[in-house]
């Protein structure tokens, strides 16, 4: 009885390389592709700002875009007061919320 259940049937490689080429489908559709287009979005997003635009950085600094050059932006971050930063530490738009006294 025991050797029954162990004989396996001799099918060759192809079941194998089938389940492999899956596998790696699988990770090519769920991981690297999102991925590839969070960067491109991301890529598009610095490359499309523009003076006025009210920003958070990485580092979650909220400001406003003062003057964008070709690697860095300057951000006031309140009256007065003016930060340059990288454009690659921008992380996206920031919606302001008005708050009513």
């Amino acid at each position: 009885m025991k050797n029954i259940l162990l004989q396996v049937p001799d099918a060759g490689m192809l079941p194998q390389l089938l389940m492999f080429g899956a596998i790696i489908l699988v990770f090519y559709f769920f991981m690297i592709r999102p991925q590839q287009k969070k960067v491109r979005d991301q890529k598009k997003f610095r490359e499309e700002l523009t003076k006025g635009m009210t920003v958070v950085t990485i580092g979650g600094m909220h400001g406003k875009i003062t003057a964008i050059d070709d690697d860095t932006i300057t951000l006031e971050v309140d009256k007065g007061v003016r930060l340059t930063f990288d454009k690659s530490s921008v992380s996206m738009e920031a919606t302001m919320k008005v708050q009513n006294p």
